[in-house]
């Protein structure tokens, strides 16, 4: 009789996921505070707020970069990422188009995750090492692509012509027009770059044999979160909302 081999699975990346979905949870509670309920929170308009927004952001997305080479069925999972980003911005439309969310951190994950699988076979021939390098390099390059510039810092190597802004498609890769709004704006560049970091990240510990360290410790409650962290993104916004709204009414 043959025996079932359960597959291993790795405790640190969700662990790490469920610590950003709780940072996520406290940014998005301070948002509504402040954006929607006039509370009065100095430090979260200033570039303390942008760093910790931004950290939130970026370790989503390079999770899930380094995560796609772990998990089965990746189409079926990039489709139900982007239907869920579908269904976000229709809901914001309807119940707060005020806040409406357009080009958000799950379109951004959900197409990133449909544009590498095709390339899988292709990043496979690339040694791991160079592809972060060069994955990361064109991050920064490019990390002001919305405001119509390459560059790194404010060392400006070229300015994007302003017809490439023109209206909310044009957004999604990242030129956005000049009266375009989302709550959530996440365009495919430059995050698609740093989505491709974190996959030859793990690219690289599987080359090098460090995937063991995935599991080198356990915190069930974070793991729990991180392995239902989709589902808490969904469904934290409207719970957040109506408590806050209890509480201020």
């Amino acid at each position: 009789m043959k025996q079932k081999i359960k597959r291993q699975r790795y405790t640190v990346p969700d662990i790490i996921r469920g610590i950003s979905v709780i940072a996520m949870v406290i940014y998005h509670t301070l948002w509504d505070l402040v954006y929607l309920f006039d509370v009065s929170i100095p430090w979260f308009r200033t570039e303390a707020g942008v760093i910790f927004q931004q950290s939130i952001c970026w370790s989503f997305i390079l999770l899930s970069g380094f995560c796609l080479q772990m998990g089965r069925k990746k189409l079926r999972r990039s489709i139900i990422v982007i239907v869920c980003s579908l269904v976000l911005t229709a809901v914001t439309a309807l119940v707060m188009p005020d806040s409406i969310i357009i080009h958000g951190v799950l379109s951004l994950i959900g197409v990133s995750m449909l544009i590498t699988i095709p390339l899988e076979k292709f990043f496979n021939k690339i040694h791991p090492s160079a592809g972060m390098a060069v994955s990361f390099l064109l991050f920064i390059l490019s990390y002001k692509v919305t405001k119509g510039v390459i560059g790194i810092g404010n060392f400006c190597l070229l300015t994007l012509p302003d017809f490439l802004y023109a209206n909310t498609a044009t957004a999604f890769f990242g030129f956005p027009h000049e009266d375009f709004f989302s709550a959530d704006y996440v365009p495919l560049f430059p995050w698609l770059f740093l989505f491709f970091t974190g996959y030859f990240i793990c690219s690289l510990l599987k080359r090098t044999d460090r995937m063991k360290m995935l599991s080198a410790f356990s915190c069930r409650p974070l793991e729990f979160i991180g392995r239902h962290s989709l589902e808490i993104y969904m469904a934290h916004q409207p719970i957040i909302f109506g408590i806050l709204f209890l509480l201020f009414s």
